[in-house]
């Protein structure tokens, strides 16, 4: 059977002038993880249209694959509806199917519901009798028996982090915002490998460094400090996603920085502490922020904050009251994005309902453009908000200041360094995308993350501040990763179909 897999690209990601680091960034893995479950004498390859566009004309499979997110859909159903016209059966799947199967199922032969690992064995099963059904709806919920990812699938060359790795789905929280409520739907919404399992997938990563690309890696204590003493003594050097009461919780992030860790992707979502309840962002509310920055600093961990703008809550004020904070804490990198409110969440609904949705034109819920009548300012005043809150943090006056926070020379240089390469330096990114030598700069990268943890700092802080202050006036006095969970594919990319792991940049 010959079977193509497809990650559809964004808009942005095809550009003939510039192409940002994101798109470059990580394989589809999830597409991967479901070609394991072909047989070896399958033909089967991927296709990750951010880094090398599909030539249909020369593409006769049986069977196509096509993961599809909100900001991809138009380009999944184009690619879907011209497979169908030659005949070939397509099967589509991911967060944007679940979450409108009728509209998915207009350009597909068979859908898939909610996480593949129980219903893309059972579709195998079924098409190779010729009995295919029209719709798959996930509802068993484990990774026992889960086959090796097929990795020799994945061109490594193509991508600066081509170590990535899942070892749970899904987030046990349940904010508003977030895509993940849906697509588990009908079954258990957080699980993880068997530790033994997921310690074999990192042996098997050539190399040093890892990126986990768990919505929240530290979701079961049990499992990440059995996973985390386990990788004690590798030798990686690693990055992830974690919540901000997760960095508080007492001895977990220490033992994830003694097995590596050196990079923490952290939602913070927002400076206004009345946005968490609207949003049901419990494990952030009545948390100090600075603590947690503190805390990440001190065990040796830079800090990627993630914001989100347009809560109901937020005014004008918010874009200049964010990056300030976030300068003044010394955090490394940040994301911001326009609150989207995504098809299948409780915050879609509750906008619908209102009647303050202004299109269902997927192409723009992307967070970077308004979708829905803000409350607290206008839609102009929120993308151009947005869109400042980015330039003044990435001015090198601002990665100045933030530099300044750190106490030594070197680490004032690193800061420069790591925060300067991701926004000053896009077209040096560029060449190297283009020129398929992306994969060289990740020593660039195992350097500055391998150095920061070097050093401790022994300031006056300490390692324990779980409960610091941080003043309701200048901070942030409030508190699942998920900086913004419902992360379209401008937040990172993805894990495949009918897999789950959710598409959100990190830097």
């Amino acid at each position: 059977m010959r079977v193509t897999m497809i990650l559809p690209a964004l808009t942005e990601a095809t550009s003939p002038f510039f192409r940002p680091i994101k798109y470059s960034l990580f394989p589809p893995l999830g597409l991967a993880t479901l070609a394991g479950y072909l047989r070896p004498d399958d033909e089967v390859r991927i296709w990750d249209e951010h880094v090398r566009r599909l030539d249909l004309d020369d593409d006769r499979p049986d069977l196509v694959v096509i993961q599809v997110y909100v900001t991809s859909a138009r380009r999944s159903y184009e690619l879907a509806d011209a497979y169908r016209a030659r005949g070939v059966f397509v099967a589509l799947g991911g967060l944007h199917v679940t979450a409108l199967p009728d509209e998915a199922a207009a350009h597909a032969d068979a859908v898939f519901l909610g996480p593949g690992e129980d219903t893309w064995p059972v579709f195998l099963d079924d098409f190779r009798r010729g009995e295919p059904r029209r719709r798959y709806e996930s509802r068993q919920r484990t990774l026992d028996g889960l086959p090796p990812i097929r990795r020799d699938l994945i061109e490594r060359h193509r991508y600066l982090v081509p170590n990535s790795i899942v070892v749970s789905r899904g987030c046990p929280h349940h904010c508003d915002f977030c895509y993940k409520d849906a697509f588990f739907d009908g079954g258990k919404s957080f699980y993880t490998q068997a530790v033994d399992a997921a310690l074999a997938e990192i042996d098997r990563l050539p190399g040093r460094h890892l990126y986990f690309l768990d919505d929240h890696l530290f979701g079961n204590r049990r499992f990440a400090t059995a996973l985390f003493d386990g990788m004690r003594g590798m030798g990686r050097v690693w990055q992830a996603a974690g919540t901000v009461d997760s960095v508080l919780a007492p001895d977990l992030l220490e033992r994830a920085a003694a097995a590596g860790l050196r990079s923490l992707f952290v939602g913070f979502e927002t400076v206004n502490a009345q946005n968490l309840a609207g949003q049901r962002k419990r494990q952030n509310i009545g948390r100090d922020y600075a603590a947690v920055v503190r805390r990440l600093h001190d065990a040796g961990v830079m800090v990627n904050a993630s914001f989100v703008f347009g809560m109901d809550g937020d005014g004008p004020d918010v874009f200049d009251r964010t990056v300030d904070w976030a300068i003044a804490q010394g955090i490394e990198t940040a994301t911001f994005h326009i609150m989207t409110p995504y098809p299948g969440t409780a915050l879609y609904q509750r906008m619908r309902a209102a009647g303050r949705m202004l299109h269902e034109d997927w192409d723009r819920y992307d967070t970077r453009q308004v979708v829905f009548a803000p409350q607290g300012m206008t839609a102009g005043e929120l993308e151009s908000g947005y869109r400042r809150a980015y330039r003044d943090f990435y001015r090198w006056g601002g990665i100045w200041r933030g530099a300044a926070t750190k106490a030594l020379l070197r680490d004032r240089l690193r800061h420069l360094a790591y925060a300067g390469g991701w926004k000053k330096f896009e077209p040096v990114w560029d060449l190297l995308i283009r020129s398929r030598q992306v994969l060289h700069a990740l020593p660039l990268l195992e350097a500055a993350l391998v150095s920061f943890g070097a050093h401790r700092s022994s300031g006056a802080h300490g390692s324990s501040g779980a409960h610091g202050s941080s003043g309701a006036r200048g901070g942030v006095s409030a508190t699942r990763d998920r900086s913004y969970c419902p992360r379209g594919p401008e937040s990172r990319p993805s894990t495949g179909l009918p897999s789950s792991t959710y598409p959100t940049v990190r830097t």
